[in-house]
C-alpha cells in the first residue's frame, strides 16, 4: 500500500456528502453479440476523430504563431485549424483540416489567460479558451458582484476583445452531496475508471472526494471496498483509490440504461467533441466540449488544466466519468446549473490522472 499524500486541508463543506458509484454497479457485463459489434464500429470512428484530433494539435505547436487552435466543426463533420497566417492554410489542408483565420494566436490567448489568474482569481469566476470564438470565456456567478465585479471588469478591460464574458446562474461549486452509492463516512461521489498500477486494482475519482474521505465503501455504513491513497486538491482534481480485494474490476462504464460501456483507451478531449458523463446522482448525460485548460476559482481553492464542457451534472456526480464511445477522457470537477435547467460542467484529464499515477486501464 502507498502512503496516502493529500496535498491540501480537508475540504469544510458542511452538510455536503461525496462519493463513488459501487463497481458492481457501474462495472456492469457487456451487452449482446450485435451491440458489441455496434460498439465496435462506434469505438473506430472515436478512435478516428481523436488521432485526426492529435494531429491537428500537433501541427498547431509546429506552426507556433501562425495558429490559433482546432476544434472539431459537428456540421462539416470535419476538424478545423485556427490560423492567423492565410499561407498556412496548406498545410492545415495537408492533415484533412478545414483553415480557418482568426486575429489572435494561441500565445496571445494564452497569455490573456495568464493575465486572468493573475489578476482575477476570484472565487466564483472560470475561464477557457474557445478557438470556435478566437476568445478566452470567462464565466462569473451570481456570487461575484461588488468589489470582486469590479475587479473582474478591471481585468477583462486590459484584454480587450481578447475575452468575453458570460454570466451563469447559479454558483460554480464541487459537485458534492449526501446519498446512497459509494461511501465514505457521510460522503459520496462517483467513480470515475477502474485503473491498475504495478498489477494491482485502483480507481480515479475526483480529488476534492478523496480530500473528504481515507475509505470508501459500497452503501452508507457498509463494508470497506477501497483506500484513498493519493489526492489532489485544488491545483489539480482527482484522487487514487486501492481496491482492498482482488476481484474482477472491468474497464467499463454504467449507462443507467441495464447495460454498460467498455473502456479501451484514455484520450486527450478537443472543443467541439460530443461527450457523456455518468454519475451516481443524475445517470448519463451528454454535451459537447467548449474549452480546454480551463480555470476554476472555487470557494475551496483553483483548480487548472480542465475540461470545460456543456454537460450538466448534479451533487454526487464528482468524481463520474467523462467518456467518448470506448475513449476514458475525464473526471467530474464541479460545474454550475443543474440537470433539469442545464449548466456548466468542468472535468479533470483523465490522461493527466493516469500520468502523474503511473495509473493504466484494465
Amino acid at each position: 500500500m502507498r502512503h496516502r499524500r493529500i496535498h491540501t486541508p480537508r475540504i469544510a463543506l458542511a452538510g455536503a456528502g461525496a462519493a463513488a458509484l459501487a463497481a458492481t454497479a457501474v462495472l456492469l457485463p457487456g451487452a449482446g453479440a450485435a451491440t458489441a459489434a455496434s460498439a465496435h464500429t462506434s469505438a473506430t470512428s472515436h478512435a478516428q476523430l481523436s488521432a485526426n484530433a492529435a494531429r491537428a494539435t500537433a501541427l498547431v505547436s509546429r506552426l507556433g504563431d501562425r495558429a490559433a487552435g482546432t476544434y472539431y466543426d459537428n456540421a462539416a463533420g470535419r476538424l478545423v485549424v485556427t490560423i492567423t497566417d492565410p499561407s498556412a492554410a496548406g498545410s492545415v489542408r495537408s492533415i484533412g483540416a478545414i483553415p480557418r483565420t482568426v486575429k489572435y494566436s494561441a500565445a496571445q490567448l494564452h497569455s490573456a489567460t495568464a493575465t486572468l489568474a493573475h489578476q482575477a482569481r476570484i472565487p466564483g469566476t472560470a475561464w477557457s479558451i474557445d478557438p470556435r470564438q478566437d476568445k478566452v470565456v470567462v464565466t462569473a456567478d451570481p456570487s461575484v458582484t461588488g468589489a470582486k465585479r469590479a475587479r473582474l471588469d478591471a481585468a477583462l478591460a486590459r484584454l480587450g476583445d481578447k475575452a468575453t464574458l458570460r454570466h451563469v446562474t447559479s454558483r460554480l461549486r464541487p459537485l458534492l452531496a449526501g446519498g446512497d452509492a459509494i461511501w465514505g463516512s457521510d460522503v459520496r461521489c462517483s467513480l470515475g475508471f477502474n485503473v491498475t498500477v504495478n498489477g494491482s486494482p485502483y480507481f480515479l475519482t475526483a480529488g476534492h472526494c478523496g480530500n473528504a474521505a481515507s475509505s470508501w465503501s459500497d452503501s452508507q455504513g457498509g463494508g470497506e471496498i477501497g483506500q484513498t491513497v493519493d489526492s489532489h486538491f485544488p491545483g489539480t482534481d482527482y484522487a487514487l483509490v486501492q481496491y482492498t480485494d482482488g476481484g474482477d474490476h472491468p474497464s467499463a462504464v454504467d449507462t443507467y440504461d441495464g447495460g454498460s460501456q467498455s473502456i479501451s483507451q484514455a484520450a486527450d478531449a478537443y472543443v467541439g467533441e460530443q461527450v457523456q458523463r455518468s454519475g451516481s446522482t443524475t445517470g448519463v448525460h451528454g454535451g459537447q466540449v467548449t474549452g480546454l485548460d480551463a480555470t476554476v476559482n472555487y470557494e475551496e481553492g483553483s483548480v487548472s488544466g480542465l475540461i470545460d464542457t456543456t454537460v450538466c451534472a448534479e451533487p454526487g456526480d464528482s468524481g463520474g466519468s467523462l467518456f467518448d464511445g470506448a475513449s476514458a477522457v475525464g473526471l467530474t470537477s464541479g460545474g454550475s446549473g443543474d440537470c433539469s435547467s442545464g449548466g456548466e460542467t468542468f472535468f479533470q484529464p483523465v490522461t493527466a490522472a493516469l500520468s502523474a499515477e503511473g495509473a493504466t486501464l484494465p
